[in-house]
């Protein structure tokens, strides 16, 4: 397909799921208000993890797409928890490099035998189609344990959820597609 058939498909279909967008925004309220104040990413983060590490909880609003179409940039929250029981297709907050954090899914964990801390593990975002990083297991700063939405909470061992994770994991080809469909119509 040449290059200016797929920009006459995309502004067709942009302009098709127009009205769907506007509805979805209005209803769901993704403006940020005048009051909104953001503190950068390696302090609050840092003091998210100081906190888990100290036994508690903490809920964070979702930055960035590289989680779609499980979490939206602003509109989702997620709880955090201890990371020490960390698996395959869980979504983790890690410190991937000093002070550089990113919220993404553990889809590969390389075991080392003598230490739990030294497992290798591969992240991936859910929206993202090829890139990925590299952390060990220490490097782990929490465990999303709830997805919280505007309007209903979601526990993330919920099955049909779990699920739906494991198919988009296995969708992995198909997922550049599936991708420009959903924020056609988002």
């Amino acid at each position: 397909m040449t290059q200016s058939v797929k920009n006459v498909i995309y502004k067709a279909l942009h302009l098709l799921f127009l009205p769907i967008r506007i509805c979805y925004r209005k209803r769901n309220g993704t403006q940020t208000h005048a009051t909104h104040k953001e503190i950068p990413n390696e302090i609050l983060l840092g003091a998210v993890r100081d906190s888990i590490r100290q036994g508690y909880t903490a809920t964070i609003m979702v930055k960035g797409w590289s989680m779609r179409p499980f979490l939206e940039h602003i509109r989702d929250k997620v709880q955090l928890d201890s990371p020490q029981n960390a698996q395959k297709y869980d979504a983790v907050l890690a410190e991937i490099s000093l002070g550089k954090y990113v919220l993404h899914r553990i889809i590969n964990i390389k075991h080392h035998p003598q230490d739990s801390n030294l497992d290798e593990i591969t992240l991936m975002g859910d929206g993202n189609i090829r890139e990925t990083e590299q952390c060990m297991r220490k490097d782990l700063c929490g465990i999303v344990t709830h997805y919280i939405r505007p309007n209903r909470i979601i526990p993330a061992d919920k099955p049909q959820l779990t699920k739906s994770i494991i198919l988009w994991n296995k969708l992995l080809p198909l997922r550049r597609y599936l991708l420009f469909i959903y924020r056609t119509i988002i």
